[in-house]
Protein backbone atom coordinates (compact mmCIF):
# COMPACT_ATOMS: atom_id res chain seq x y z
CA UNK A 1 0.00 0.00 0.00
CA UNK A 2 1.97 3.15 -1.38
CA UNK A 3 0.63 6.08 0.36
CA UNK A 4 1.69 9.77 -0.49
CA UNK A 5 0.52 11.56 2.89
CA UNK A 6 1.61 14.68 1.81
CA UNK A 7 0.77 16.32 -2.14
CA UNK A 8 -0.70 19.45 -3.45
CA UNK A 9 -3.01 17.81 -5.48
CA UNK A 10 -5.29 21.32 -5.72
CA UNK A 11 -2.11 23.32 -6.99
CA UNK A 12 -2.25 25.26 -10.07
CA UNK A 13 0.84 23.66 -11.54
CA UNK A 14 -1.85 20.29 -11.83
CA UNK A 15 -4.20 22.52 -13.42
CA UNK A 16 -3.55 21.77 -16.66
CA UNK A 17 -3.52 17.75 -16.44
CA UNK A 18 -4.49 16.87 -12.74
CA UNK A 19 -6.67 14.20 -13.79
CA UNK A 20 -3.72 12.14 -16.10
CA UNK A 21 -1.42 13.12 -12.70
CA UNK A 22 -3.68 10.96 -10.63
CA UNK A 23 -4.09 8.20 -13.32
CA UNK A 24 -0.27 7.92 -13.23
CA UNK A 25 0.16 8.08 -9.53
CA UNK A 26 -2.98 5.09 -9.68
CA UNK A 27 -0.99 3.34 -12.34
CA UNK A 28 2.01 3.30 -10.54
CA UNK A 29 0.72 1.32 -7.28
CA UNK A 30 0.08 5.08 -5.03
CA UNK A 31 -3.50 3.76 -3.25
CA UNK A 32 -3.80 6.95 -1.11
CA UNK A 33 -3.41 11.00 -1.27
CA UNK A 34 -3.24 13.33 1.57
CA UNK A 35 -3.72 16.61 0.56
CA UNK A 36 -3.51 19.53 2.80
CA UNK A 37 -4.37 23.18 2.89
CA UNK A 38 -1.80 25.67 3.68
CA UNK A 39 -4.52 28.79 3.99
CA UNK A 40 -8.11 29.77 3.71
CA UNK A 41 -8.43 30.34 0.57
CA UNK A 42 -7.74 26.62 -1.03
CA UNK A 43 -10.00 25.30 1.80
CA UNK A 44 -12.89 24.31 -0.58
CA UNK A 45 -10.21 22.72 -2.93
CA UNK A 46 -8.84 20.77 -1.13
CA UNK A 47 -12.16 19.28 -0.10
CA UNK A 48 -13.41 19.48 -3.52
CA UNK A 49 -10.57 17.16 -4.35
CA UNK A 50 -11.81 14.39 -1.43
CA UNK A 51 -15.03 14.50 -2.07
CA UNK A 52 -14.36 13.64 -5.69
CA UNK A 53 -12.17 10.59 -5.21
CA UNK A 54 -12.56 8.07 -2.63
CA UNK A 55 -8.73 7.56 -2.42
CA UNK A 56 -8.17 11.08 -1.49
CA UNK A 57 -8.55 12.44 1.90
CA UNK A 58 -7.49 16.09 3.20
CA UNK A 59 -6.45 18.54 5.86
CA UNK A 60 -6.89 22.05 6.87
CA UNK A 61 -4.37 24.16 8.35
CA UNK A 62 -2.77 27.70 7.85
CA UNK A 63 1.32 27.65 6.65
CA UNK A 64 3.69 29.37 8.44
CA UNK A 65 4.40 30.73 4.69
CA UNK A 66 1.29 32.54 4.39
CA UNK A 67 0.26 33.51 7.83
CA UNK A 68 1.17 37.36 7.05
CA UNK A 69 -1.84 37.04 4.40
CA UNK A 70 -3.97 35.59 7.31
CA UNK A 71 -6.75 37.25 9.72
CA UNK A 72 -7.32 36.31 12.64
CA UNK A 73 -10.96 35.45 11.64
CA UNK A 74 -9.29 32.29 9.83
CA UNK A 75 -8.46 30.60 12.69
CA UNK A 76 -12.25 30.87 13.25
CA UNK A 77 -13.15 29.57 9.76
CA UNK A 78 -10.40 26.82 10.36
CA UNK A 79 -12.42 25.59 13.62
CA UNK A 80 -15.73 25.56 12.01
CA UNK A 81 -14.44 23.60 8.94
CA UNK A 82 -12.64 21.02 11.91
CA UNK A 83 -15.83 20.64 13.38
CA UNK A 84 -17.18 19.29 10.35
CA UNK A 85 -15.35 15.92 11.05
CA UNK A 86 -13.88 15.29 7.55
CA UNK A 87 -10.84 16.48 8.08
CA UNK A 88 -8.01 13.76 8.36
CA UNK A 89 -5.70 16.27 9.98
CA UNK A 90 -4.78 19.66 10.85
CA UNK A 91 -2.04 21.09 8.62
CA UNK A 92 0.01 22.23 6.69
CA UNK A 93 1.19 24.15 10.09
CA UNK A 94 4.09 24.70 11.82
CA UNK A 95 7.43 27.29 11.48
CA UNK A 96 9.66 28.16 9.11
CA UNK A 97 12.74 30.29 9.85
CA UNK A 98 14.35 30.01 6.67
CA UNK A 99 12.26 31.86 4.34
CA UNK A 100 13.99 35.48 4.07
CA UNK A 101 12.08 38.13 6.60
CA UNK A 102 10.33 35.54 8.73
CA UNK A 103 7.46 36.68 11.21
CA UNK A 104 8.49 34.80 14.10
CA UNK A 105 5.84 36.24 16.54
CA UNK A 106 3.64 35.58 13.69
CA UNK A 107 4.29 32.42 13.04
CA UNK A 108 4.37 31.12 16.51
CA UNK A 109 1.00 32.69 17.26
CA UNK A 110 -0.71 31.01 14.57
CA UNK A 111 1.05 27.77 14.90
CA UNK A 112 -0.14 27.55 18.82
CA UNK A 113 -3.65 28.45 18.34
CA UNK A 114 -3.39 25.87 15.59
CA UNK A 115 -2.06 22.95 17.94
CA UNK A 116 -4.89 23.87 20.67
CA UNK A 117 -7.54 23.15 17.57
CA UNK A 118 -6.08 19.91 16.84
CA UNK A 119 -6.05 19.19 20.43
CA UNK A 120 -9.24 20.11 21.00
CA UNK A 121 -10.56 18.01 17.91
CA UNK A 122 -8.62 15.07 18.68
CA UNK A 123 -6.83 15.57 15.75
CA UNK A 124 -2.86 14.93 14.43
CA UNK A 125 -0.70 17.45 12.70
CA UNK A 126 1.00 18.07 9.45
CA UNK A 127 4.19 19.51 10.31
CA UNK A 128 6.23 22.31 8.38
CA UNK A 129 9.42 22.26 9.77
CA UNK A 130 12.09 24.18 8.01
CA UNK A 131 14.70 25.91 10.11
CA UNK A 132 12.58 25.26 13.54
CA UNK A 133 12.94 21.70 14.50
CA UNK A 134 13.44 22.91 18.25
CA UNK A 135 11.18 25.29 18.41
CA UNK A 136 8.22 23.26 16.99
CA UNK A 137 9.09 20.66 19.37
CA UNK A 138 8.94 23.00 22.73
CA UNK A 139 5.27 23.77 21.48
CA UNK A 140 4.47 20.08 21.02
CA UNK A 141 5.70 19.66 24.58
CA UNK A 142 3.49 22.40 25.74
CA UNK A 143 0.35 20.98 23.70
CA UNK A 144 0.03 17.76 23.49
CA UNK A 145 -1.58 16.69 20.11
CA UNK A 146 -2.38 13.07 18.80
CA UNK A 147 0.67 12.63 17.19
CA UNK A 148 1.11 13.49 13.19
CA UNK A 149 3.99 14.16 10.56
CA UNK A 150 7.10 15.87 10.45
CA UNK A 151 6.95 16.37 6.92
CA UNK A 152 10.31 16.69 4.99
CA UNK A 153 12.17 16.08 8.00
CA UNK A 154 15.47 17.37 7.40
CA UNK A 155 16.78 17.57 11.46
CA UNK A 156 19.05 15.27 13.54
CA UNK A 157 18.87 11.98 14.60
CA UNK A 158 18.34 13.42 18.32
CA UNK A 159 14.99 15.69 16.93
CA UNK A 160 14.12 12.71 14.90
CA UNK A 161 13.74 10.55 18.49
CA UNK A 162 12.10 13.76 20.12
CA UNK A 163 9.46 13.67 17.14
CA UNK A 164 9.05 9.92 17.90
CA UNK A 165 8.63 10.27 21.17
CA UNK A 166 5.73 12.36 20.91
CA UNK A 167 4.01 9.86 18.81
CA UNK A 168 5.13 11.64 15.24
CA UNK A 169 6.36 9.78 11.83
CA UNK A 170 8.74 11.28 9.77
CA UNK A 171 8.34 12.40 6.26
CA UNK A 172 11.02 11.18 3.74
CA UNK A 173 10.31 11.95 0.17
CA UNK A 174 12.75 13.70 -3.15
CA UNK A 175 15.30 15.10 -0.93
CA UNK A 176 16.12 11.57 0.08
CA UNK A 177 16.94 10.24 -3.74
CA UNK A 178 19.89 12.68 -4.09
CA UNK A 179 23.24 11.49 -3.06
CA UNK A 180 24.42 14.70 -1.40
CA UNK A 181 21.70 14.57 0.93
CA UNK A 182 24.24 12.45 3.41
CA UNK A 183 21.85 13.42 6.80
CA UNK A 184 18.70 12.35 5.34
CA UNK A 185 19.79 9.04 3.58
CA UNK A 186 21.38 8.44 7.02
CA UNK A 187 18.35 8.95 8.96
CA UNK A 188 15.90 7.38 6.40
CA UNK A 189 18.39 4.11 6.47
CA UNK A 190 18.62 3.97 10.09
CA UNK A 191 15.41 5.29 11.99
CA UNK A 192 12.94 2.36 13.23
CA UNK A 193 10.97 1.33 10.06
CA UNK A 194 7.50 2.01 12.13
CA UNK A 195 8.62 5.75 11.86
CA UNK A 196 8.79 6.51 8.33
CA UNK A 197 6.14 7.45 6.35
CA UNK A 198 6.63 8.49 2.82
CA UNK A 199 5.67 11.65 0.82
CA UNK A 200 6.54 13.79 -2.73
CA UNK A 201 4.95 17.21 -1.37
CA UNK A 202 4.09 17.39 -5.35
CA UNK A 203 4.52 19.56 -7.07
CA UNK A 204 7.75 20.83 -5.31
CA UNK A 205 10.30 19.12 -4.32
CA UNK A 206 11.46 17.56 -7.11
CA UNK A 207 13.51 14.23 -6.83
CA UNK A 208 17.45 13.81 -8.33
CA UNK A 209 15.99 12.52 -12.08
CA UNK A 210 13.72 15.80 -12.30
CA UNK A 211 16.04 18.82 -11.16
CA UNK A 212 14.02 21.91 -12.37
CA UNK A 213 11.34 19.80 -13.41
CA UNK A 214 7.79 19.27 -11.42
CA UNK A 215 6.94 16.78 -8.39
CA UNK A 216 5.06 13.84 -9.81
CA UNK A 217 2.85 11.61 -7.22
CA UNK A 218 3.92 8.58 -9.54
CA UNK A 219 7.40 8.90 -7.99
CA UNK A 220 6.94 7.35 -4.77
CA UNK A 221 7.18 4.58 -6.13
CA UNK A 222 10.71 5.19 -6.89
CA UNK A 223 10.75 6.91 -3.34
CA UNK A 224 10.09 3.57 -2.01
CA UNK A 225 12.57 1.94 -4.24
CA UNK A 226 15.45 4.19 -3.11
CA UNK A 227 14.21 3.47 0.59
CA UNK A 228 14.90 0.60 -0.14
CA UNK A 229 18.11 0.22 -1.45
CA UNK A 230 18.80 2.25 1.23
CA UNK A 231 17.65 -0.06 3.97
CA UNK A 232 18.39 -3.67 2.23
CA UNK A 233 15.02 -4.69 2.06
CA UNK A 234 12.45 -5.29 -0.40
CA UNK A 235 10.56 -2.15 -2.31
CA UNK A 236 7.05 -4.25 -1.29
CA UNK A 237 8.57 -4.28 2.13
CA UNK A 238 8.96 -0.89 2.37
CA UNK A 239 5.08 -0.14 1.15
CA UNK A 240 3.83 -2.35 3.31
CA UNK A 241 5.92 -0.64 6.37
CA UNK A 242 5.00 2.70 5.37
CA UNK A 243 1.60 2.11 4.40
CA UNK A 244 0.74 0.64 7.48
CA UNK A 245 2.38 3.65 9.07
CA UNK A 246 0.06 5.95 7.20
CA UNK A 247 -2.59 4.41 8.36
CA UNK A 248 -1.93 4.82 11.87
CA UNK A 249 -1.65 8.53 11.62
CA UNK A 250 -4.67 8.83 9.95
CA UNK A 251 -7.28 5.59 10.31
CA UNK A 252 -9.21 6.91 7.35
CA UNK A 253 -6.95 5.93 5.20
CA UNK A 254 -7.12 2.05 6.08
CA UNK A 255 -9.29 0.06 3.50
CA UNK A 256 -12.33 -1.02 4.13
Amino acid sequence: MLVDTHIHLDAAEFDADRAAVMAAARAAGVTRFVVPAVEVANFDRVAALAAAHADIVHAFGIHPLYVGGARREDLDILQERLAHGLAVAVGEIGLDFFAPDFDRVTQELYFVEQLKLARRFGLPVILHVRRAVDDILKHLRRIEVPGGIAHAFNGSRQQADAFIALGFRLGFGGAMTFDGSRRIRSLAASLPIDAIVLETDAPDIPPAWAQGGRNEPADLRRFAEVLAGLRGVSAAEIAEATGRNACAVFPALAPG
